[in-house]
């Protein structure tokens, strides 16, 4: 739950690198009580990430669900992918500092993560601190409604 106690909608995604680190991040979520959207991919199989980023992204443009997570290599080819759609605010995150202050500062609504660089452990730690983090508004409003402006002046 966030911080409201909200159950919230996650749309979750990954190329091959990230798939056993989805699965684990989805089966944690669920017991969490949040309802998982699984965009895939389904196998270890190589895979192209923006197939799955844009899967995941047009959920969280279109907010069919709250927020999104995306993993692959180093999260990085994701987040280019995902910011692609409008609306989204994706990052690539390395550790429970830059996961809380993209919530709190950026109202980041897709968390990228990478799989290869990453343990599992210190992943769910991030995880469930960026699903609590509740943006902080304020001056950070001022600064992503910015964002919000450039983004539709394009």
């Amino acid at each position: 739950m966030n911080a409201k106690g909200k159950k919230m909608r996650i749309a979750i995604g990954s190329d091959h690198r990230g798939y056993h680190l989805k699965e684990k991040l989805a089966a944690l979520l669920r017991t969490k009580g949040h309802e998982i959207f699984d965009e895939g991919t389904s196998a270890t199989e190589a895979v192209d990430y923006p197939d799955f980023a844009a899967l995941v992204a047009r959920k969280v443009s279109n907010q069919t669900v709250d927020r999104g997570i995306l993993i692959c290599g180093t999260g990085i080819g994701m987040a280019i992918t995902a910011n692609k759609f409008p609306g989204v605010r994706a990052a690539p995150c390395t550790d429970e500092v830059t996961a809380e202050i993209s919530r709190r500062h950026n109202d980041l609504n897709i968390l990228c993560l990478s799989a290869d660089m990453l343990s599992p452990r210190s992943v769910e730690r991030m995880v469930e601190l960026w699903i609590k983090t509740e943006f902080e508004g304020g001056r950070h409003s001022r600064r992503v409604e910015k964002i919000s402006e450039l983004e539709n002046s394009l």
